[in-house]
């Protein structure tokens, strides 16, 4: 039975976009292993496939913290001897494939949007670079979550383009987020932005439009979901969310597991980030809900939004065109939004259902095996 890795820097993000994923390689006979640092969602891992624990720090590029996880790397993949691994986020990409070579074990990595380390050209951006160029040469295979970060990697010969393929983000479950018609227990329009707390993923930009708009209609709602406590230089505090709060601009949902049955109970999502995505998780779900959804015109973002057909594309950092964009919504008839949900619902079932990203690791790995 041939063993594979998948390795991601959050038990979190495994449980959360690659259970699927593992699911569907143990169902083909593979013997499956998860390896991420330990979190609340370790425990959920270990109930369904074995799990191993490892040292990673996500803040930063401490050099000698970094050091330490290449190292961790190598002792596991050396005691458990996988065929192959598949690595996920930025230091399983760069620190889990220089370990792999040092043992000749064949890799397959996925650059899921760069993130706030790309957004502006920083000594932190060579250094990404550099690491990128080094350990991505030692890939067996690459796969990009939008066109835009691929061509940037080939640009900048990060990469050997032979090597690369282009996934339609991680892919969506269209069966278990599908349209609900539900009745609204009240008349107000909801919109929700769903995403980490961090600036780059345009928290304030939100807060702003909403501001703008709350001085015009009353029946409007905007809520907010994500996590607080991240590990990020650009993380928004807990007191500056709840200071909005306080003034009745926004409401502050926590975090949930069960996206789905929020996403149920609004009109709209609306994700103004000008962090690099790879393509958006929640804009797949509530697009694959029937959801109209505004975005900006930005890398992974654009690529779930056709504009005018299923939602709307503002400018990146630009609050008052969001502004405007969420009033064009407010605006809409109720069966214009619902033809605009539709169309984003067909458009997730032809290019971003799971199926597809799940058939292509399934045709990498036999290849690279």
């Amino acid at each position: 039975m041939k063993k594979i890795v998948i390795s991601s820097n959050t038990s979190w993000s495994l449980y959360n976009f690659r259970l699927n994923l593992a699911r569907n390689l143990k169902k083909k006979g593979y013997k499956v292993v998860l390896v991420s640092p330990y979190d609340e969602y370790s425990e959920r891992l270990k109930e369904e496939f074995e799990y191993y624990d490892i040292y990673m720090n996500n803040k930063g590029t401490n050099p000698v913290q970094d050091i330490k996880t290449i190292i961790e790397f190598y002792k596991l993949y050396k005691k458990i001897k996988p065929d192959i691994v598949l690595n996920f986020t930025i230091k399983p990409n760069i620190y889990g494939t220089l370990a792999c070579s040092r043992l000749n074990i064949k890799t397959i990595n996925n650059i899921a949007g760069l993130g706030t380390l790309f957004v502006n050209e920083k000594f932190t951006t060579k250094i990404a670079k550099f690491l990128y160029k080094i350990s991505q040469k030692k890939a067996n295979k690459i796969f990009f979550q939008n066109r835009e970060d691929y061509q940037l990697f080939i640009k900048e010969k990060l990469v050997d383009k032979e090597k690369c393929d282009i996934l339609p983000g991680s892919g969506v479950d269209i069966n278990k987020f599908k349209p609900i018609n539900k009745k609204k227990k009240d008349n107000k329009f909801k919109f929700l932005f769903v995403a980490r707390m961090i600036k780059e993923k345009g928290v304030f930009e939100y807060i702003k439009a909403a501001e703008i708009l709350k001085n015009k209609y009353s029946n409007i709602e905007f809520l907010m979901l994500g996590a607080l406590n991240v590990d990020n230089p650009s993380v928004i505090s807990k007191d500056e969310i709840q200071k909005y709060e306080k003034r009745n601009i926004i409401k502050y949902l926590g975090v949930t597991d069960d996206i789905e049955k929020i996403l149920k109970e609004v009109d709209c999502i609306v994700l103004p980030s000008y962090y690099r995505e790879g393509t958006p998780r929640v804009l797949l779900e509530a697009a694959a809900m029937e959801k109209p959804i505004i975005t900006t015109d930005n890398v992974g973002c654009r690529d779930v939004v056709d504009d005018g057909t299923n939602g709307f594309l503002c400018k990146p950092r630009d609050y008052r065109d969001l502004a405007e964009k969420m009033e064009k919504m407010i605006n809409l008839s109720e069966a214009e939004r619902k033809i605009m949900g539709q169309k984003g619902r067909e458009k997730i079932i032809k290019e971003f259902d799971e199926k597809i990203v799940i058939e292509k690791y399934l045709k990498a790995i036999k290849e690279v095996l």
